[in-house]
């Protein structure tokens, strides 16, 4: 299948992105494309990493290969260094092992040895449930300074990249300490229809700050996972489908509400049995997930929900000045003279070039074929490129949607943009279907394709 003129769009901009990282942060975590100059998180060239199957996906064979070039003789994790084992694991792991099954080349499947040994002691705990963060240098691991407790989302967003790790390597490690992290959560009290609490303590195995729900930070992938360890293991495994059916049970019965005055249907959050009409964009993933489980036959009334909510998630876009969504929205519940469903709070106005509706849009596009979605999808690259680029190289995350004129660059691209955001971009304006096929791959939340065990 030919490429088309929106994927070559999305070629150009992630050409821009990367001349920039190159230009100006070669090597390092995180692009400053204002400042010409770059940040470190773990100073693992993560930006690099994640971009690499973007890359190959993309077709950039020469930036591939000068990529390839510095994982080769420069990627080093023998370095004292914390690192956070959820997005070490979905960043730097998922994208070695994606890039290893795309390329076939054996150097990435090697260095995802290497890390994924090394994130193993964070699961020397009582409980099991591993630490948030592990120096990948010294072999140590620990909670974060203020609490022993760790994220639900993170413990439990780590498994499809583990369980690959030991299908490849025949070390069943890897698996069992994910696996085992599963089956504890699976019998914990706390849930609330099958909705998890945001927190999970190291020590007792216990949930703590009860009585919160959220599908935004701290919860969210928790449910993707669910679904796709499912897809991933061939559909045997069937603790993992009771949990996310109850899951979704839980979402309709409890965070489903409607805007006013379109009656948009959005997921809001459960404080102590209140509820708030606050949604992340976070969120923003639920459409696509949903839309993947009824793919492989779970209920028909998950589709009519995912075309609910991803028109929502493409108001958080059309709602707003320049088209791009803030960070986090409140909807009005009551219709009110010259106010829109969406409002947005000043401390949340950010955009971080995140990745959610577009990815949403894609599984969309893939199992509908309705071309509004591509349509959609368009309207935000495009403003993305007039609200974000940066002439010297890169896109710069915002601090102000509301403000066309100003939208207060932040002089920061998120790894993400390159990993996520320009790849499911790409997808979603393809029509091969056989381009990262759905029955034969699943993504991992950080966008790297990891193959499904049994294909459908």
């Amino acid at each position: 299948v030919p490429i088309n003129e929106r994927q070559l769009a999305v070629i150009e901009a992630f050409r821009h992105a990367w001349r920039g990282y190159k230009d100006f942060a070669w090597g390092h975590d995180e692009l400053k494309p204002l400042s010409k100059s770059y940040s470190e998180w773990f100073g693992l060239g993560l930006t690099l990493i994640d971009a690499l199957d973007t890359m190959w996906i993309l077709g950039l064979k020469e930036e591939f290969e000068e990529a390839r070039k510095w994982v080769a003789n420069d990627l080093v994790f023998d370095k004292n260094v914390d690192v956070n084992l959820f997005e070490s694991t979905i960043r730097i792991l998922g994208g070695l092992l994606s890039t290893y099954h795309l390329s076939g080349d054996s150097l990435f499947l090697e260095k995802a040895k290497d890390i994924g040994n090394r994130l193993m002691p964070a699961f020397k705990t009582p409980s099991k449930i591993p630490y948030s963060d592990v120096n990948i240098g010294r072999g140590t691991a620990h909670p974060p300074r203020w609490t022993s407790d760790s994220t639900v989302a993170e413990v439990t967003s780590i498994q499809l990249e583990f369980r690959e790790l030991s299908r490849l390597t025949g070390d069943e490690k890897f698996q069992k300490a994910v696996d085992e992290v599963m089956k504890h959560v699976h019998t914990l009290s706390g849930k609330n229809d099958g909705l998890v609490p945001m927190f999970i303590n190291t020590n007792s195995g216990q949930f703590t700050h009860l009585g919160v729900y959220t599908l935004g930070a701290r919860a969210d992938s928790y449910y993707e996972y669910l679904l796709k360890q499912w897809i991933q293991g061939g559909k045997k495994e069937n603790e993992l489908l009771e949990d996310y059916m109850r899951a979704i049970e839980g979402v309709k019965k409890h965070l489903l509400q409607r805007s006013a005055p379109k009656k948009l249907t959005f997921v809001g959050e459960l404080a102590h049995g209140h509820f708030s009409a606050k949604m992340d964009h976070l969120v923003c993933f639920l459409p696509g997930t949903l839309a993947l489980g009824a793919h492989n036959g779970l209920a028909a009334d998950h589709m009519k929900l995912a075309e609910a909510l991803i028109e929502t998630c493409y108001q958080m876009y059309a709602q707003v000045e320049t088209g791009l969504s803030p960070e986090i929205v409140h909807f009005n519940l009551h219709a009110q003279k010259g106010h829109k469903d969406v409002e947005i709070k000043p401390a949340d106005r950010h955009n971080l070039l995140r990745p959610e509706t577009v990815e949403s849009l894609f599984y969309m596009y893939r199992f509908t074929g309705d071309k509004k979605y591509q349509d959609w999808g368009w309207e935000i690259l495009q403003n993305f490129n007039k609200y974000t680029r940066v002439p010297t190289g890169g896109y710069t995350s915002i601090n102000n949607v509301q403000n066309p004129s100003n939208p207060e660059p932040r002089d920061k691209m998120e790894s993400f943009f390159l990993g996520e955001t320009l790849k499911y971009m790409f997808l979603l304006f393809s029509d091969d279907i056989d381009l990262i096929n759905l029955d034969k791959y699943v993504f991992n939340t950080e966008a790297h394709p990891l193959p499904i065990w049994v294909p459908a």
